[in-house]
């Protein structure tokens, strides 16, 4: 079982916790902090001196407060911990359940599980920690399974995304077509940007652009 283990929560409550889960594992090093700064210079003190944490578990989101912060966000956290420390195994433990951003997470940042906070999710945290140390599959909550097998979320490239983005915000095709020629994006023609559209509804079964941006939303894409 992994020996140091470092918890990044805002939260007091959900802190505890998952510390008396990491408690009933007989993790014998346990540290926690409140902000995504502290959490890193802990990692980065450890690091330097040669007694690395083996996991970090961090929540995505972090309630913002007077503390002014560089790190603000559990995906900025990992990132970050990652370029001093490559192998450190990560656990993200959130109530965000956005199809797109918790796959791109995986394919992004690397991370070693996602676990969807919960009534019954410290059992599954529980579960995903023995997981991780014993095997490098990636680990999901129960009801996130379908998130790495769904061929769907491997097909929508940076062009949709800045395109469904756009149409959220309630733009019509020629003020998109403006926007992607100010910013040097191609294909920027109204109509291309027309049967990208089009294509996209075909691909999400979409009646209409409000149904396309709806669906877009769900999967976390926009």
């Amino acid at each position: 079982m992994f020996n140091k283990v470092i918890v990044s929560e805002d939260f007091d409550s959900i802190n505890i916790a998952v510390v008396q889960a990491l408690e009933a594992l007989c993790i014998p090093q346990i540290q926690y902090a409140k902000y995504c700064d502290d959490t890193y210079l802990k990692i980065k003190k450890a690091q330097a001196e040669n007694d690395p944490f083996e996991l970090l578990i961090t929540d995505l989101s972090y309630k913002a407060d007077h503390r002014e912060s560089t790190l603000n966000s559990g995906e900025e956290l990992i990132a970050a911990v990652k370029k001093i420390q490559p192998n450190i195994k990560t656990i993200i433990y959130s109530i965000e359940d956005k199809s797109y951003r918790i796959k791109s997470l995986f394919d992004t940042l690397g991370i070693d599980g996602y676990i969807l906070k919960g009534r019954n999710s410290i059992p599954e945290l529980q579960k995903a920690i023995q997981s991780i140390y014993t095997s490098d599959e990636k680990i999901l909550s129960s009801e996130l399974s379908h998130v790495l097998k769904d061929k769907s979320l491997l097909e929508i490239e940076t062009y949709d995304i800045e395109l469904l983005k756009l149409l959220s915000e309630g733009l019509i095709q020629e003020e998109i077509a403006i926007q992607f020629k100010n910013s040097g994006i191609v294909p920027n023609g109204s109509s291309s940007i027309e049967k990208r559209i089009g294509k996209l509804k075909i691909y999400f079964k979409a009646n209409n652009n409000v149904h396309l941006v709806a669906m877009a939303k769900d999967l976390g894409l926009v």
